[in-house]
């Protein structure tokens, strides 16, 4: 595999650095995508580069990782570039509830367009594969870290909604995976964590990997939304996200194991995770 070539965008952010990771455990060459190529710290074997040099970056690679958010704007030319350049593969990652009503899903109002690039993709008429992952567990930073600051406790509506969150590197090793293996191609892959996890089960995890005795303390939803919205969260956003606990609270919450059935291993639980960002917390 030492003369396969993959192009990696968005390869500074959450997926794409583990992901120039997990494609060098697979003893691949890679090209990353970045709007700062200079200052880019990669590992040897990686070479950086603008977007402006899209075009120059594709030539002589086998497989694309098209992140949603990095390709968003430019998604109909980065994929013309690909097929002209003679790119044999594109792996997309999306979302596991890209197939719902737009406006049940929150992360829109924050600018993402997953189905508008999941189906550029597939309908590109190159080799695809779509990878869709649940929540991340990342989002639990964003969620509680200011909280944290402050003291040991959690204010937040729906303790009782649960979902199988998951583990960044998890997402980004099932995408190598799919970027290396034929066998996948023309997959549209739901991935999520090993087991679903109530919001108020999972503060306690956090309390046990920092070393402080956390407690959740359920408050009125409108009261959570109102603080979310002064500390600068889009106020459309905050109110998708409020409907969707509220629909999805009796719910079973969607578990796959397509990460077991990919990788030949479990999916890393809430409390791995956790443990790998411990320091993220102070």
């Amino acid at each position: 595999m030492d003369d396969i070539m993959y192009l990696v965008t968005g390869a500074t952010g959450i997926i794409g650095r583990p992901l120039v990771d997990a494609l060098l455990s697979e003893g691949a060459e890679i090209r990353a995508v970045t709007r700062s190529p200079a200052s880019a710290t990669f590992p040897a074997g990686v070479k950086a580069v603008a977007p402006e040099a899209i075009r120059s970056a594709l030539q002589g690679v086998r497989g694309l990782f098209v992140h949603p958010r990095a390709a968003k704007d430019d998604t109909d030319k980065l994929l013309r570039l690909a097929a002209e350049e003679g790119v044999q593969k594109l792996v997309v990652m999306s979302a596991i509830n890209v197939d719902d009503d737009p406006d049940h899903q929150p992360s829109r109002f924050n600018g993402d367009r997953n189905a508008e690039v999941e189906r550029a993709v597939t309908e590109s008429g190159l080799p695809w594969v779509a990878v869709r992952p649940s929540s991340f567990a990342m989002n639990a930073l964003g969620m509680w870290r200011g909280q944290l600051a402050l003291g040991d406790t959690v204010r937040s509506p729906y303790g009782g909604f649960a979902e199988a969150v998951i583990h960044e590197r998890d997402v980004a090793e099932v995408i190598a995976r799919a970027l290396v293996d034929d066998s996948l191609l023309g997959r549209r892959i739901p991935i999520t964590g090993p087991e679903a996890l109530r919001l108020d089960a999972m503060v306690p995890i956090i309390g046990e990997a920092i070393g402080r005795p956390l407690r959740f303390q359920e408050v009125p939803a409108e009261m959570a939304a109102q603080g979310m919205i002064r500390n600068g969260l889009d106020e459309r956003f905050v109110q998708a996200l409020m409907a969707r606990y509220r629909r999805e609270m009796e719910r079973p919450a969607t578990v796959t194991a397509e990460i077991e059935t990919i990788l030949g291993r479990p999916a890393r639980t809430f409390t791995t995770w956790v443990g790998d960002h411990a320091g993220a917390w102070s």
